[in-house]
């Protein structure tokens, strides 16, 4: 059976086919002044969840980036500190092995000596109790303004680990699997507490000292005080402060490694970052040359459709009685 050609039918199939002629061409003019090939999910479905999933990595990475950024804060805070107080106490120990020269200096210069190792410690005091963006580096997760606060105790004011716990550190996620220790445990570097008069009943020594952790400024006060006094034991003190020394100068060296892995982090996130913009653009973004050549030729089949529907649909009665 062969269908009947109307007037009304053609005229709608006409209209029709401009409509959409139509939307193709303003479809084309819209992803031309947004850039975008992608305006709606069903412009393509696959292609919107592909964009979707690589903007949460660029959400992910943007983080991870400040992460780094902020470990690198840490990181620098700490070495500084660490190099700051291992030059101090080196100087200490200067003024110590000087001090040991008992029978070659006077009062007055014994007293000088103790002075200065005094000023010493209490210039390492304010490098222990660094800060980076309000938080001191070397008090763990404790929000205590100072790892060490003032007075002859000597106290840590850092986080202290529940009994068998790990000692809780400050770290930062740089990746999806991996975070980087960024702060420094100052009573493992600085030691903790005065120095006790007596220890198994006998009198501590500056040996006993070093294997108590006893703070490096106890042991400083202690050692002016020795040189003060003219004491013939000032030269045993130097054992205990290259123990203390050798502390720091391992925390520097663990530091060190820590910043290169959130230096070599930040490489391979400026790296992710220039990829995943690529991928969103491969995924997402016009190709501006060839939507220009299909907007010009949707434009003439648009035209070409119209004069085309117009000379169709003129026949009427009024044509025929003319």
């Amino acid at each position: 059976m062969i269908g009947r050609v109307t007037q009304q039918g053609l005229k709608q199939a006409s209209l029709a086919s401009l409509q959409s002629n139509l939307s193709r061409m303003s479809q084309l003019q819209e992803q031309l002044s947004s850039g975008k090939r992608i305006l709606k999910a069903s412009d393509d479905p696959a292609g919107m969840v592909d964009a979707m999933r690589i903007r949460s990595d660029q959400r992910a990475n943007a983080q991870y980036g400040r992460n780094a950024a902020d470990g690198v804060g840490w990181l620098s805070t700490v070495d500084s500190a660490l190099q700051g107080s291992t030059a101090l106490l080196t100087r200490a120990r200067n003024l110590t092995v000087q001090g040991a020269n008992t029978g070659a200096l006077g009062q007055a210069a014994r007293d000088a000596l103790a002075t200065e190792i005094r000023a010493t410690a209490e210039a390492l005091r304010e490098q222990a109790n660094a800060q980076y963006l309000g938080r001191s580096v070397f008090a763990g997760t404790s929000d205590a303004g100072e790892a060490f606060g003032p007075g002859s105790e000597y106290l840590f004011r850092g986080a202290t680990p529940d009994t068998g716990a790990a000692y809780p550190t400050v770290e930062r996620r740089i990746s999806d699997n991996t975070t980087v220790r960024v702060d420094s445990n100052g009573k493992t570097v600085f030691g903790e507490g005065a120095w006790p008069e007596y220890v198994g009943g006998g009198e501590m020594t500056p040996a006993d000292a070093a294997k108590a952790n006893v703070s490096v400024f106890a042991l400083l006060e202690r050692a002016a005080q020795a040189i003060s006094d003219g004491a013939t034991d000032v030269a045993d003190y130097l054992g205990a402060i290259d123990t203390r020394i050798n502390a720091m100068l391992g925390e520097v060296a663990a530091v060190g490694t820590r910043y290169n892995q959130v230096l070599a982090a930040q490489e391979t996130i400026e790296g992710n970052k220039v990829t995943l913009k690529a991928q969103l653009t491969d995924v997402e973004d016009v190709d501006l040359a060839e939507t220009i050549v299909e907007l010009k030729a949707q434009e003439v089949a648009y035209q070409s459709a119209l004069s085309a529907t117009s000379r169709a649909l003129q026949p009427s009665l009024l044509d025929f009685l003319r």
